[in-house]
């Protein structure tokens, strides 16, 4: 370690480089990337967790300390005064009147201030950025990154610049606008708006945001691991089932649980479940595969419509070293899942969280949670972020004459 608490380590040739400086990628694995591929160079940010077991008692010291101990964070207080994180978790008992052999439990991160698990990444980039300076921090978004970050900068009163495509969901840019963020609609895709995010950093010196491309996305979505660790009364969870667009709420979720392993506070990782949709696969397709290659997505699950994914050596190293598991579904199934998480548990998740659900659900139909198991469905963002979408899945009565008979005849 250097005399920073922690470091960063790239992903691909394992070089170190010191906390103390802002970085993106590996300088020199990034030099080596290959356009149309995923980043080369991603940073793992990484503590010298001796020391910290020989000043900190268990998880429920780190727990009192805000988990400082665990956060590129000079002080806690650099957070913004929103609550963010500490979600709640449901048990589920049955569906569709079916009693349930096993322990579902559904972490509702719509309940974060902006509705959805990207205020965790939102929060940490922000306290940073604040910590070092920075006024003005950038983000490329299909939705809910840049209204995420817009309203964390509101918050600390910092300036948001989002670059979107401009097919992203009409509630989410209002949100964006909303906070009073600069918005910035570009006439191309996600990966586009991307590279220009990028450029601007690079010519603005602004600070970067950027899903994987910033480390610490990572160690902010960590923290929902540390949560569901405590919630289930410190016990690690069987399956935990997650909807996978670049890689990094996955890579969060593990790196959560992995800086419990080498504290010695847990001694085994639990099965991560990466779920995509059949139409936008390009992260569980090519970790099964030996070439990367790219199909355009199409997706109506917006948050995770992916052509490139940004952490995917990363991703696909974790489900390699801890036997991580994939599925694909279908946008049919996941609008269908959306309805009955709606109509059995009183929450509407947006597509991409539904995605997890619907995974947990072709799970279910195959008999694969273990009787007595614990399996937890990450449910990442609200319903409320694009209405639209489930369109198809309910019906509007016809407006009735308000009269005791029409009632009836619309209860039958």
């Amino acid at each position: 370690m250097n005399n920073s608490k922690y470091i960063y380590r790239c992903t691909d040739c394992g070089r170190d480089y010191g906390g103390g400086e802002t970085i993106y990628l590996c300088p020199s694995c990034s030099k080596s990337q290959v356009p149309g591929e995923p980043p080369r160079g991603v940073l793992m940010t990484l503590y010298d967790y001796e020391a910290i077991k020989s000043r900190v008692s268990g998880f429920e010291g780190l727990r009192q300390k805000g988990f400082i101990d665990l956060l590129p964070l000079e002080s806690i207080d650099s957070m913004p005064p929103l609550r963010v994180g500490n979600t709640p978790l449901y048990r589920t008992a049955e569906l569709d009147g079916t009693k349930l052999p096993f322990a579902l439990y559904l972490k509702d991160d719509s309940q974060n201030p902006t509705w959805s698990f990207k205020d965790r990444a939102s929060a940490l980039v922000s306290a940073y950025a604040a910590e070092r300076g920075y006024g003005t921090i950038i983000a490329a978004s299909t939705g809910n990154a840049g209204s995420s970050l817009a309203g964390i900068c509101a918050a600390q009163r910092q300036r948001a610049v989002i670059v979107v495509p401009e097919t992203a969901p009409q509630a989410k840019l209002t949100q964006i606008l909303m906070y009073g963020a600069t918005i910035v609609p570009v006439k191309g895709t996600y990966d586009e708006a991307f590279d220009l995010s990028v450029k601007a950093t690079e010519e603005f010196g602004w600070y970067n945001r950027n899903t994987a491309f910033n480390p610490l996305t990572i160690e902010g979505k960590k923290t929902a691991s540390f949560e569901l660790f405590e919630q289930l009364q410190y016990r690690v969870p069987d399956r935990i089932f997650i909807p996978a667009g670049d890689g990094v709420i996955l890579a969060g979720i593990y790196k959560g649980f992995r800086d419990l392993l080498k504290l010695g506070i847990i001694e085994r990782m639990p099965v991560i479940v990466a779920v995509q949709s059949d139409k936008s696969d390009n992260l569980v397709r090519n970790i099964r595969g030996d070439k990367f290659g790219i199909v355009p997505s199409t997706t109506i699950a917006d948050s995770i419509s992916v052509d490139i994914p940004r952490n995917f050596f990363m991703a696909k190293k974790f489900i390699k070293e801890y036997n991580g598991e994939t599925v694909t579904v279908s946008d049919d199934s996941i609008l269908n899942a959306s309805k009955m998480l709606s109509a059995a548990t009183g929450l509407f998740a947006e597509p991409a969280a539904a995605a997890a659900f619907a995974g947990f659900l072709s799970y279910f139909r195959d008999g694969i949670p273990a009787p007595g198991s614990s399996n937890v469905v990450l449910l990442t963002g609200s319903g409320l972020k694009d209405p639209g979408a489930v369109a198809s899945k309910i019906r509007m009565p016809a407006s009735v004459y308000p009269s005791l008979d029409n009632l009836e005849k619309l209860m039958r």
